[in-house]
């Protein structure tokens, strides 16, 4: 059977597996392979080969290595966990600080010594390198070992399946479900870290920016704050798991859960907007990443301010780009309009400074065509009871306002932070949410497909992970977009526009993934049930605000 690695013919036997074929490509120069795409298709290494095929290696380089090796790890946890500690499981909760947050559920109590016995036995586990297997059950049989599990989240999950069979995998004596592919074996995950994070802990891992090694652990203390918070509205909700989404919406019950989360968005921005006042601010700067409802967010805001008497304008750093023959290129020779040196910072604090002095400012207005600012068009003077609101991407950075005192600026982080998850075992990244957000949204008002988003997305994260993660921590604020509900909402408008992309694509996979995800979802059809004011109009349309 012949396939192609990088354009390179080889040949194999009938019956080889992909396993095979990545050894053979294996060097210390290269991250761990843990996966390949066949023809663009996302394929586990203990498949067969398939005649003919174009393989590209995944290593942890790559999101989709990266998500097989935290999964493999994590069930190698959950296992360890459940050997030591009776009538215990996890519940796996949300990313954090390069690795995944998890607490116990049931009999124990998490406590600081128990971390050194917990990585001895997945060491252990490891070390035999025991076989990741696949294989299909039916629903009763599913059943019957979620139950001996006490593993409830998966049990409600059940009642929505659409199949009559489950894609299950053991290690040992476990069985568990799981969304995604696992690695061949234990003995691949070479590199991992355990930290106890009151009350749980976090289970750590290379990612792909630290392919060969675990990354030095960086707290972020404000990121679980916000994951808490969310987790205490889902409580609030009674909305932990997809399940019980899904089970509100068949009683007939979205309307009113629909009210209460936005209800919950609102209080938490008039707080925001009290803290600006009692304060005393004069700049409120907003940002965050791609998707995240921004602009929504800082329309609701200034409502908000002016109910506490104030009268906010705002300001727009994109009209401080550079002209475009001075505009940074990345390292693929391609302008970088993410960085911070695109914008004319000096010109910015001035512009600023001189209006909060109360000076009458003449603001340039960045023509996009031409790739030049220009004059005259806009001119601001401000009063005292008025502060100035500015939207960007490079609002936490100190840089964009360094003339103007700590004191006068209020910094907001905004991002979707979903405190809902597939089942215990099995989260929602956040990126998931925000990916299908912008890719009906991209369809709805830019005349984008599925594709472009998706081509596209790579080079949005990468600026993120650049110029908006690193200063999140930075944040006097941080709202979470996050809609429990909107995956339900949103399923509708972006399943068509996935299913657009076949197989010659390179983002076949990554679409093919999301559809499985929105699978899990039972779809909300009325539209009209999300208020014109919510950050879901951002995206799918009907919003009250200009955005």
């Amino acid at each position: 059977m012949k396939i192609y690695v990088d354009g390179v013919e080889r040949e194999y036997s009938e019956g080889t597996i992909y396993e095979v074929v990545a050894k053979e490509f294996q060097t210390d120069e290269i991250p761990q392979i843990v996966a390949v795409k066949a023809n663009n298709k996302l394929t586990q290494l203990m498949s067969p080969i398939e005649d003919g095929v174009n393989i590209e290696l995944i290593d942890l380089r790559t999101t989709d290595g990266m998500r097989i090796y935290q999964r493999s790890l994590s069930f190698v946890f959950i296992r360890a966990v459940m050997e030591l500690y009776k009538d215990t499981n996890v519940v796996v909760k949300h990313s954090l600080s390069q690795g995944l947050y998890c607490e116990f559920q049931g009999e124990h109590r998490l406590i600081n010594r128990d971390i050194p016995l917990i990585r001895h036995r997945m060491q252990v586990i490891i070390d035999k390198d025991e076989s990741f297997i696949e294989s299909l059950m039916s629903i009763s049989e599913a059943t019957e070992i979620f139950k001996r599990y006490n593993m409830k989240s998966k049990l409600d999950l059940l009642k929505y399946r659409t199949k009559d069979y489950v894609k299950m995998y053991s290690l040992g004596w476990l069985n568990d479900y799981f969304y995604g592919y696992m690695l061949p074996s234990t003995g691949y995950l070479k590199k991992f870290d355990l930290i106890y994070y009151k009350p749980g802990l976090i289970l750590r891992h290379p990612v792909e920016f630290s392919p060969f090694d675990v990354p030095k652990f960086s707290e972020h203390e404000k990121l679980y704050e916000i994951h808490s918070e969310a987790e205490k509205w889902g409580d609030i909700l009674d909305v932990s798991y997809v399940a019980n989404l899904n089970n509100k919406i068949e009683e007939g019950l979205a309307g009113e859960f629909i009210k209460i989360a936005e209800a919950l968005h609102e209080k938490k921005i008039a707080k925001i907007a009290d803290a600006i006042t009692e304060q005393g601010k004069r700049v409120v700067l907003i940002a965050g990443p791609s998707s995240s409802g921004k602009t929504t967010f800082a329309n609701r805001l200034k409502i908000q301010l002016r109910v506490n008497g104030l009268r906010p304008v705002t300001l727009s750093t994109d009209d401080y780009f550079v002209n475009r023959e001075m505009t940074p290129r990345d390292e693929s020779g391609e302008y970088d309009f993410d960085s911070i040196e695109a914008l004319d910072i000096e010109m910015f604090n001035k512009d600023l400074k001189d209006i909060l002095d109360g000076e009458e400012v003449d603001l340039p207005t960045f023509n996009f065509q031409t790739g030049h600012r220009g004059y005259g068009d806009k001119k601001i003077k401000i009063d005292d009871d008025q502060i100035v609101i500015i939207e960007g991407i490079h609002g936490l950075n100190e840089e964009l306002t360094e003339d103007v005192l700590k004191k006068d600026k209020y910094k907001i982080y905004v991002s979707a932070l979903t405190q809902l998850n597939i089942d215990s075992h099995n989260r929602i990244p956040t990126t998931d949410v925000r990916v299908i957000r912008r890719i009906v949204r991209d369809n709805g008002f830019r005349g984008h497909s599925a594709l472009k988003t998706l081509h596209l997305w790579k080079s949005v994260r990468r600026g993120e992970e650049k110029n908006i993660f690193p200063y999140q921590e930075d944040a006097d604020a941080v709202f979470n977009s996050a809609l429990v509900y909107e995956m339900a909402i949103l399923k509708k408008h972006a399943i068509p526009l996935l299913e657009e992309i076949t197989r010659e694509f390179k983002e076949y996979s990554e679409a093919r993934r999301l559809l499985k995800f929105l699978s899990y979802f039972t779809s909300v059809d009325d539209d009209n049930l999300v208020p014109t004011t919510s950050i879901l109009k951002e995206f799918i349309g009907g919003s009250s605000f200009n955005v």
